[in-house]
């Protein structure tokens, strides 16, 4: 009868900290491609082209904000299915928190709005990327899957 699992549980196996970092890097990029204070970002491309006088706003900028609005509502959605509210608070508690801890030990300075900016951004990705992965995590701590309305 040898080694033959279920997809899900092959996939819950495989989750590792790679697979978590892989999902935290893509969603840093979807937020810091959103907004980010070095100015190069694309809530900064299109004020540019709106306050531009020959109107440069375009099918580019539709195009794109589409695209990044798609991707935060995946990001969104499967976040709050899997956290929940309560867990979206508690995490974003734990965030807060963590972020605290290191500014006093001193190994974070959170001394301008921009390195508060920074924090921020970074805390809001790890939160989604926390929720992308939530369901294999739990898995993990408690061996319960984790069961949607699609595989019912």
């Amino acid at each position: 009868m040898g080694k033959e699992t279920s997809g899900s549980a092959r996939t819950a196996r495989d989750f590792t900290l790679f697979s978590f970092l892989w999902r935290f890097a893509a969603t840093l990029i979807l937020v810091l491609a959103t907004y980010n204070p070095t100015g190069y970002s694309y809530f900064e491309w299109v004020r540019a082209a709106i306050n531009d006088p020959s109107g440069d706003f375009g099918a580019l900028h539709v195009f794109v904000g589409v695209v990044l609005v798609i991707g935060w509502t995946i990001l969104l959605v499967a976040t709050r299915s899997s956290l929940g509210t309560l867990g979206v608070v508690l995490g974003a508690a734990l965030m807060a928190a963590l972020v605290w801890l290191l500014i006093d030990f001193g190994l974070l300075h959170a001394n301008s709005v921009t390195a508060v900016t920074w924090i921020t951004l970074v805390c809001l990705a790890a939160l989604m990327a926390l929720g992308l992965s939530w369901s294999y995590i739990w898995r993990r701590l408690t061996g319960q899957v984790d069961i949607t309305d699609d595989e019912q």
